[in-house]
C-alpha cells in the first residue's frame, strides 16, 4: 500500500471510532523517520488504547502490520510505525504537552478535510 493511501485509511479508521482532532504532516521532505505523520486525540486512557487497537486491527484486516508499537501500556502516548506513516494516538494533556504540530511546524499540512465526517 503507497504511503498516501495508507495515510488516507487510517485517518478514516481514526474518524470512524471519534478520535478528535487528527492531523496530518507530511514529513518527508524534512525526515527519514517517514512520509506523513497523522496524529489524534482521544479522550480517555481507553480510547487512547482502542483507537490505537483499531488501527492496527484495520489494517492487519488488508494485510499491513506495523513494523513497530510504542508506549502502548502507557496510555497517554501510543505510536503505530507503519514505517511511511507514523501514527500518534495521544491523550489530551499528553498530545498539548508534547506539541508535535509545533515541532514538525515545517512540515506541510495535509487537507484531509475530504477524509473526515465534521
Amino acid at each position: 500500500m503507497e504511503a498516501k493511501e495508507l495515510m488516507e485509511n487510517i485517518v478514516r479508521v481514526l474518524d470512524g471510532k471519534k478520535a478528535r482532532d487528527i492531523r496530518v504532516i507530511r514529513v518527508g521532505d524534512l525526515t527519514i523517520l517517514g512520509e506523513y505523520f497523522v496524529i489524534a486525540t482521544g479522550s480517555s486512557s481507553t480510547q487512547v488504547k482502542m483507537l490505537a487497537d483499531e488501527v492496527d486491527y484495520q489494517l492487519g484486516e488488508k494485510g499491513v502490520k506495523p513494523h513497530r508499537i510504542e508506549g502502548y501500556h502507557s496510555e497517554n502516548w501510543i505510536i503505530l510505525d507503519y514505517t511511511d506513516v507514523i501514527v500518534h494516538v495521544f491523550h489530551e494533556d499528553t498530545r498539548d504537552f508534547y506539541d508535535l504540530e509545533r515541532l514538525w511546524a515545517d512540515g506541510e499540512k495535509v487537507d484531509i478535510s475530504g477524509l473526515v465526517k465534521e
